[in-house]
């Protein structure tokens, strides 16, 4: 992944990627849109951003019930991530960001 080769610490950051990908594709897609993914280092940060076409709806973390496959993913991206959170951009969509220390 990108920032291993900035030389950056990388397990936190590749699963918050691997995260909040997953849920742009399984909640923010619609047929014929993609998303994006964007990560830069700003300072002493690294930033990962995700921006789907679903701006109607908003992430929140839930507790999923101990027997569920999924519903899990912004615990974890809460749990691994210093900050996160949502931006509306232009319409139709927003952007899911997570940020690290450095």
């Amino acid at each position: 992944m990108q920032p291993r080769s900035w030389g950056l610490p990388s397990d936190r950051a590749t699963q918050v990627v691997a995260e909040l990908s997953a849920n742009a594709v399984t909640h923010g897609r619609v047929p014929g849109r993609d998303f994006r993914l964007l990560l830069h280092v700003v300072g002493g940060t690294l930033r990962i951003e995700v921006t789907d076409t679903r701006g109607d709806l908003h992430p929140a973390p839930r507790l999923a019930s101990p027997d569920a496959e999924s519903g899990r993913g912004l615990l974890v991206v809460d749990a691994l991530a210093d900050r996160w959170g949502v931006t509306p951009g232009p319409p139709p969509r927003k952007t899911v960001w997570a940020e690290f220390d450095l």
